[in-house]
């Protein structure tokens, strides 16, 4: 049984406010000098900080008061948490370091959270499609991961020349039709039923 008392439960919003006060001035004093991209970065993970935070506060004070156990309230905590730190931080690296200089990092970034959350999608799926036995599905969402690999490289392309975007469009259908048959094997295959 878990050790949460009213007061605990409430001492534990003071830091949540403390950050949303402290993100907040940031966030109005430097709304006007960061570039759109960088803001809405910055904004972005300041906010998934402060609702992971006002969350797991929010799930202790349930539990203290005995209203039930909202477990998804404070198992969200470490993945948004780090998630918002990250995009706060990316976006404010954005204001301080000048645009020529941080220009691959926004995009290095994102790539970078874009492969983990494809890498974990699909190992899921593969995962689902061998349990399943359903092998072409398996096929389908690994040549997919390759195909949205090559996205994230084609991302950091020059898209002037029509050419690139040709291509780009190209792998990102491969990818994402491999994706969606592989989910459609799946479907047909009862993964509703699993």
């Amino acid at each position: 049984m878990k050790q949460f008392s009213v007061p605990m439960s409430l001492v534990d919003y003071i830091p949540v406010i403390l950050f949303l006060l402290g993100g907040r001035i940031i966030g109005k004093d430097l709304k006007n000098k960061m570039s759109r991209v960088s803001y809405i970065i910055f904004a972005t993970g300041f906010q998934l900080v402060v609702i992971a935070g006002a969350f797991k506060a929010t799930y202790k004070l349930l539990y203290a008061l005995g209203v039930g156990e909202f477990s998804w309230m404070s198992n969200q905590f470490f993945t948004n948490q780090a998630l918002g730190f990250l995009l706060a931080g990316v976006g404010l690296m954005m204001y301080v370091l000048k645009p020529k200089a941080y220009s691959f990092l926004p995009t290095m970034a994102l790539v970078g959270l874009m492969i983990i959350g494809v890498a974990a999608m699909d190992a899921a799926l593969c995962y689902l499609a061998n349990k399943m036995k359903k092998r072409n599905a398996l096929v389908c969402f690994i040549v997919s991961f390759f195909l949205v690999l090559g996205m994230g490289y084609l991302s950091s392309k020059d898209f002037d020349q029509a050419f690139m975007n040709w291509v780009a469009q190209i792998v990102n259908i491969g990818g994402q039709g491999l994706f969606y048959l592989g989910v459609r094997i799946l479907d047909k295959a009862g993964l509703k039923n699993l």
